[in-house]
């Protein structure tokens, strides 16, 4: 078909969001609320405002993405001071696992067919790519 970078970028995305949904949806969480986790799960304490910039999101966004996942029982917002912390639930916890995981096991699925030098040179050359935007 095409050998473009966009190409294989757009068809990996697909690929991970369809089979990250598919993981995520047994938890009740959608795509768009894996990062949030993550985010809150490495970031304990956190802020709104430090996750939302972050990540780069729209505010209206992280404000009922978070408002939603403190509804299911996913994180806790607790006021401290004049903001809000937010942490995981147990629950949350359980989400923040299993959206960590995803992404090993997607790559493993994925890279099967790649020998693991096949596997270095891959992230070796997607690295160098990566660096190359910001500049």
């Amino acid at each position: 078909m095409f050998s473009t970078l966009a190409y294989y970028t757009t068809v990996f995305y697909r690929s991970f969001v369809a089979y990250t949904s598919t993981r995520l949806q047994q938890l009740g969480l959608n795509f768009g609320s894996l990062f949030l986790v993550i985010y809150v799960g490495k970031h304990s304490g956190c802020s709104q405002a430090e996750l939302t910039e972050a990540l780069g999101l729209d505010w209206g966004y992280s404000q009922r993405s978070i408002t939603r996942l403190v509804e299911d029982g996913f994180l806790i917002r607790e006021k401290v001071g004049r903001a809000y912390r937010l942490t995981l639930s147990s629950k949350g916890q359980q989400a923040f696992s299993i959206s960590h995981q995803v992404f090993f096991d997607w790559d493993q699925e994925s890279l099967s067919s790649l020998s693991p030098s096949e596997r270095d040179q891959l992230f070796s050359l997607l690295a160098k790519i990566s660096s190359k935007k910001g500049d």
